[in-house]
């Protein structure tokens, strides 16, 4: 019997298109959780320097000191890379961009209790895919909603350009960049169960308040993709990777650099 790919309704792909993000369940099953789950609580005692760099709880006057995020753990991590390459996500996006995705980035987030957000902002302002854009595929490994600062989202603005950023509010979000919505556009939080994937666009402006829980951490797994297509890409996401794992280098773009960059001082609260 012959494999038929996953592929997206004709609703979907219109959601993704009109309001430029779509929430998909069911591509990760409950043992692809496990393991994600026991790969990055490995990682999290570890100190990997340039993807992972905690500061001892004894010495932490941020959360996020002793869990920051993990950048690119797919260069180090082999369990990382094959969910960054995870088929079902793959496929969707196959579909979405109507051609082969290759994936350039994967994240990881374990936001602990406490810790502040993510500012509003665009991807594609640092991926600088060209031409085309960057898909985020952004899976919820714990429930997120907006008590434990789960994804906001702002409909529609993968309409707009990429617009240079504004300085955040160092107390409230890590990464120095704010993208101001549009006039009458505001951010509607995208409220998320465990294993459910949302895809969105480059363009649309997105990001999150602080975890305002004492207990619950709202890990997610987040990867980026460009088409195949793609001619550049800012050099921090080379080199880029089809499903099966094959390298492909596009040319770099001299701008962009690393999804937001982090506040120099960590405020303590």
């Amino acid at each position: 019997m012959s494999y038929e790919l996953r592929k997206l309704t004709k609703e979907q792909k219109q959601h993704f298109e009109t309001e430029g993000y779509l929430l998909v369940k069911g591509l990760f099953s409950e043992e692809d959780l496990a393991e994600i789950d026991r790969t990055f609580e490995e990682i999290s005692h570890q100190s990997i320097p340039g993807h992972f760099e905690p500061v001892l709880q004894a010495e932490a006057s941020d959360p996020l000191q002793q869990y920051p995020r993990v950048m690119h753990p797919h260069r180090f991590n082999e369990t990382a890379k094959r969910y960054m390459l995870h088929q079902p996500v793959m496929e969707l996006l196959a579909d979405l961009f109507e051609e082969e995705p290759l994936a350039a980035q994967s994240m990881f987030y374990y936001k602990p209790p406490g810790s502040r957000g993510q500012a509003l902002h665009q991807d594609n302002f640092y991926l600088k895919v060209e031409p085309g854009n960057c898909i985020a595929a952004w899976t919820a490994i714990d429930p997120a909603n907006e008590e434990n600062g789960g994804l906001l989202v702002v409909p529609k603005t993968n309409q707009y350009e990429t617009v240079c950023p504004d300085v955040s509010d160092a107390n409230e979000s890590f990464t120095t960049h704010y993208v101001k919505p549009p006039k009458d556009q505001k951010a509607v939080p995208a409220v998320m169960d465990r294993g459910d994937v949302l895809f969105f666009n480059g363009n649309l402006i997105h990001g999150s308040y602080r975890n305002k829980t004492k207990d619950r951490f709202r890990r997610a797994f987040i990867s980026h993709y460009a088409n195949e297509s793609a001619t550049h890409i800012s050099s921090h996401y080379r080199p880029l990777f089809r499903m099966d794992g094959t390298p492909v280098d596009l040319q770099a773009n001299p701008d962009g650099g690393p999804c937001g960059i982090e506040h120099d001082i960590a405020y303590p609260h």
